[in-house]
């Protein structure tokens, strides 16, 4: 079924053409209406119905429960609100940018990370140019529903200088007269510092060998060595559950079993991002249809 005609952008008074194809098609009680449901029609994920008059004309009824959702943010006086990108597997805030109704609307629909530019007075998409998109999962406004996030996977790196993400200057550093590569110190959290430093402890390994010993170089160099730990704090955590021992037990035994598990995944080019992306594609899968898969792959 093709339905082409045009109807008034929920964030804008004026009309825009549209075709859709391939829509799902519903019967309704009117004969001269057509209920019709859409996702990929540039706009967003809607219902709506069509009502077809005597002549060529064609009325779309758009569902009001999104409209009720863009008029639920409290727009600045210049209509925009701040825009958060943030990975969905990492938790790194990639950006920041603007967002206005169209520019929140076009992302709901695209599930692609838009924001408002003030400078150019215009929509843009994030990756139209780098073709580093950051494709949305969710999208949330905070208690005030003043700020956006949008909580998406990153194509490639987000910010124009190349980084992974936009955040990468610290204020401590900059009082401390620390000369770390920026690259380096990117807005992290407790689990991927801890893979930076790992991969840290491996370049020094290729670059310094004479340099600093540490367990992490110790560990790496040493695959019967990491393979006999990862053993073992596995069976100690394990014993925590089995001699009821305390939560301060448990939390530490899992951290041992975490770091050295991080070692052998280095060892194995193999990120943590990866790990949780796994994890995540999981969700909407029951635990014995995965391994059932695992089994027949």
């Amino acid at each position: 079924m093709e339905v082409a005609g045009s109807f008034s952008r929920l964030s804008s008074p004026r009309p825009v053409s549209f075709s859709v194809t391939n829509c799902a098609k519903y019967p309704h009680p009117n004969p001269t209406k057509t209920n019709l449901s859409f996702r990929n029609s540039g706009y967003a994920p809607v219902s709506a119905s069509v009502e077809r008059s005597s002549g060529s004309n064609v009325a779309v009824h758009l569902d009001s429960k999104f409209e009720t959702i863009l008029d639920s943010v409290k727009w600045d006086s210049k209509g925009l609100a701040v825009a958060i990108a943030q990975n969905i597997d990492t938790g790194s805030i990639l950006m920041q940018g603007f967002a206005n109704r169209d520019a929140l609307a076009k992302t709901i629909s695209s599930r692609k990370a838009t924001f408002y530019s003030r400078s150019r007075s215009s929509l843009w998409t994030k990756g139209e140019t780098s073709m580093n998109f950051i494709n949305v999962h969710d999208v949330f406004l905070d208690c005030d529903r003043d700020s956006i996030i949008y909580l998406g996977k990153p194509d490639g790196p987000t910010c124009h200088t190349g980084a992974e993400t936009c955040y990468y200057t610290s204020v401590y550093d900059i009082l401390e007269g620390s000369k770390e590569d920026k690259e380096e110190r990117l807005a992290k959290t407790t689990l991927y510092s801890l893979e930076a430093t790992i991969s840290k402890r491996k370049e020094e390994i290729e670059t310094l060998p004479n340099g600093k010993p540490s367990w992490t170089k110790k560990l790496l160099l040493n695959q019967e060595l990491l393979c006999s730990k990862v053993r073992e704090e596995a069976g100690e955590l394990i014993q925590t559950l089995l001699d009821n021992e305390d939560k301060d037990r448990t939390a530490s035994e899992m951290a041992d079993l975490l770091y050295h598990s991080m070692v052998l995944l280095n060892l194995k080019d193999v990120s943590m991002e990866e790990v949780l992306e796994v994890l995540r594609k999981r969700f909407s899968q029951s635990g014995v249809e995965e391994k059932n898969s695992r089994k027949k792959n």
